[in-house]
């Protein structure tokens, strides 16, 4: 009988050993809800597609396991300071990266916000030119140009008239129902919208200008149990083998040959 509990309790011992060995290579990214990227993470942090992204690391290389932890954009980077997360991705170094201590990779991928008006007769590209006398419909959390980057509501309140919202779908809602002038929206979200509602096309006015264009990067943890020179190399296979292509190139999201700033620390002093 004792050699019974023994035998039971090395299985155990070892169990739980090849456990620790299996979960010591899992890299949490943060799951913020960013469409089209990252969908309602708290309901299902798959859905989007960084979760189509993660499936994709995971089979292109077996050192690590890629997992997704759900967020917001206000919380993202207390989670990243406390190892939450390990990787907070798709971010930009004019998003507030000020005081946050990692190590950036460039991922190789360019989006945009573009303004959003309705159509109407005599209206056009003019309309953009002053943002002043508008009514905005704004995504609560982002970083937009014309404002020079400053996501604080009380800050925009004072220095335009926006509405906040806290999705592109009550932003577009508020602009075709006539409550808001202009809507601030991610390119690729929209080109979503419009491949699924092709109608918006005569619906709305597209800025030509752009409000900002992005490179997207990552953002590892000093704590991460993969270094930046993996996390690199991993997402240049998915270059090589076309993957970035077929996950977001659909979006409108633009897949840049090679990425030339592949990675450099991010003091926390900056």
């Amino acid at each position: 009988m004792c050699r019974r509990r023994q035998g039971l309790l090395g299985a155990l011992l070892l169990a739980m050993l090849v456990g620790s060995e299996a979960s010591a290579g899992e890299v949490l990214i943060a799951a913020v809800h960013f469409p089209p990227y990252v969908i309602k993470p708290e309901e299902d942090p798959h859905r989007g597609l960084l979760g189509d992204l993660v499936k994709s690391l995971n089979q292109v290389q077996s050192r690590h396991r890629f997992a997704l932890r759900a967020t917001s954009l206000n919380r993202r980077f207390e989670d990243f300071r406390k190892a939450r997360i390990h990787v907070a991705i798709f971010e930009n170094p004019d998003w507030n990266w000020q005081g946050v201590a990692g190590t950036r990779v460039e991922l190789g991928l360019e989006d945009s916000e573009v303004l959003v008006a309705r159509r109407e007769r005599g209206r056009d590209q003019h309309y953009f030119d002053n943002l002043k006398d508008k009514r905005l419909a704004l995504f609560n959390g982002y970083h937009y140009g014309f404002a020079d980057f400053n996501s604080d509501p009380q800050w925009l309140e004072a220095h335009f008239n926006p509405v906040i919202t806290y999705s592109h779908e009550s932003n577009l809602k508020l602009l075709l129902r006539g409550r808001a002038d202009v809507a601030l929206i991610t390119r690729s979200w929209l080109g979503a919208r419009m491949r699924e509602q092709p109608q918006l096309r005569e619906e709305l006015l597209i800025s030509a200008k752009e409000d900002q264009r992005y490179r997207h990067y990552a953002i590892l943890s000093p704590k991460a149990p993969i270094s930046a020179d993996e996390f690199r190399a991993a997402m240049e296979q998915l270059r090589q083998n076309g993957e970035l292509q077929r996950i977001f190139a659909p979006y409108g999201i633009d897949v840049i040959p090679s990425a030339a700033d592949s990675s450099a620390a991010v003091d926390a002093a900056d």
